[in-house]
């Protein structure tokens, strides 16, 4: 049921890094990205698969993660994402694809928590260090990255209190995801 996979599809941080995701699973969730709406179906995104360890390493390091978590710089070794999905774009404005990069996000995410894995998208890239480091080709604009594996991290859904939506983890590392109520964003 949809309402059941959207519930589980959490920003995962943590994951199996031994985890392999084969390529054509990742092909399978490509292609729900390929299959949504895209705005005057221009179908303007293109995607990068990575699954190898030494391109898995170099992407790593060019994100920025969980910004809230103030005592936590990132996933430890072996807690890594198995692999990425980079979304890119025939547009160099990027916020001409704003709208399908949502969707396609979403649908990719989803797919991924119907074959039981998790992941976190990823729009605080240092952009200019990942297309070095991968050679990815100047005709393409880097939107955002979808890091994807099997979940290490248990994520509970709070009710927002007090107007605070940070995301926090508990004693028992347990992460915490604030949703505002049903009656509080309808207008």
């Amino acid at each position: 049921m949809i309402r059941e996979l959207i519930a589980k599809n959490r920003s995962c941080r943590r994951f199996y890094q031994n985890y392999k995701i084969e390529t054509a699973k990742l092909r399978d969730i490509i292609d729900l990205a390929r299959l949504s709406p895209s705005a005057a179906n221009l179908q303007r995104l293109r995607f990068k698969i990575c699954n190898d360890e030494e391109e898995n390493a170099k992407i790593f390091s060019c994100l920025n993660w969980a910004g809230y978590l103030k005592n936590w710089d990132c996933p430890e070794v072996g807690e890594r994402p198995a692999a990425y999905i980079i979304i890119l774009s025939t547009e160099k404005d990027v916020s001409k694809v704003a709208c399908d990069t949502g969707i396609a996000s979403q649908s990719m995410l989803l797919g991924a928590v119907e074959f039981e894995l998790r992941g976190c998208i990823f729009g605080s890239v240092r952009k200019d260090e990942l297309r070095k480091l991968l050679q990815i080709p100047q005709r393409y604009s880097i939107c955002y990255v979808i890091a994807l594996g099997k979940p290490k991290e248990s994520i509970k859904i709070e009710i927002v209190e007090n107007n605070e939506i940070k995301y926090w983890r508990d004693e028992n590392d347990i992460h915490h995801v604030p949703k505002r109520k049903l009656e509080d964003i309808i207008i």
